[in-house]
């Protein structure tokens, strides 16, 4: 369902982006990327740290995720052309970055591509390229499944996103309460303290393009086309202690690769920003 925080804007080849903003109009600008099986609003529990840092809080979905138009065999970097046309028609000529998880590495893409106009990047709960040795192999159970699923029998894939999609959207709450048990105790009092049934409004929304969700998986195993090594200006890494979605060795790999790298581990799970917001904000503003 649309809300009055849904925005639109037509891209130069005729697709159309959907947005959402969020804390100060006014304010210093942070592009979200979204997480997988997530959208645009995986942020809005992000709306009072935002406003309370003086932080303008943009968060796109990506092609064929919520209600922007698919593009097939898209990469990192056609998205950060997306985010380009998106900065140009709002005027922004300055801003920073942020991606939890599978989103980590397109703000990684949007800050090797746009600097100087990016000025710092955030990586919460993020992964290291999947095309490297041996990183696919230490993902977690679902998410390799899913991925491979998508690569391989891409139509199987859309039924299963479709089937979360009309679960989500039927009985919200009890996708919220799923997800809190397979996400583990820290997460799961994330999700309460948010409200199980806004997340499953959320994930609802962000699975009514199961063809675009399929897209999603195979586009995070494509090559980033740049290397960690290529971003440098300076990128925040953050990792809770209980995430049970990524791989420990990951945050600090990342830390070492960026040129100019902090690494901030905190208590919590894959939900991790939830608690950071804050600081998360305060660094990117710096």
């Amino acid at each position: 369902m649309r809300n009055s925080n849904d925005h639109f804007i037509e891209l130069r080849d005729g697709r159309t982006l959907c947005f959402a903003q969020y804390g100060d109009p006014e304010g210093f600008v942070v592009v979200n990327a979204h997480g997988g099986l997530a959208c645009r609003r995986d942020v809005a529990t992000a709306d009072a740290a935002a406003r309370a840092a003086g932080v303008r809080l943009i968060s796109p979905d990506r092609p064929g995720v919520g209600r922007s138009d698919p593009r097939p065999g898209r990469t990192l970097l056609d998205w950060v052309d997306d985010v380009s046309q998106l900065l140009d028609r709002l005027g922004v000529a300055r801003c920073a970055a942020m991606g939890w998880s599978m989103g980590g590495q397109y703000a990684a893409a949007v800050g090797a591509a746009l600097r100087p106009r990016v000025t710092r990047v955030a990586i919460i709960a993020g992964a290291l390229p999947l095309t490297e040795v041996g990183v696919f192999e230490q993902l977690p159970g679902m998410p390799r499944v899913l991925t491979r699923l998508s690569q391989r029998m891409p139509v199987i894939a859309r039924l299963f996103f479709a089937a979360m999609g009309l679960t989500a959207r039927a009985f919200p709450e009890l996708y919220g309460r799923l997800g809190a048990r397979d996400m583990g105790p820290a997460d799961a009092e994330v999700l309460y303290d948010d409200g199980l049934a806004a997340f499953g409004a959320m994930s609802a929304e962000a699975l009514r393009q199961p063809r675009g969700v399929a897209e999603e998986y195979r586009a995070w195993a494509r090559p980033w086309g740049f290397a960690p090594e290529d971003v440098t200006i300076p990128v925040d890494v953050w990792f809770g202690a209980d995430d049970g979605m990524v791989d420990h060795r990951w945050p600090a790999e990342l830390a070492r690769r960026f040129p100019a790298a902090s690494l901030s581990v905190r208590p919590g799970g894959h939900l991790v920003a939830r608690r950071c917001y804050p600081e998360i904000f305060q660094r990117l503003r710096s």
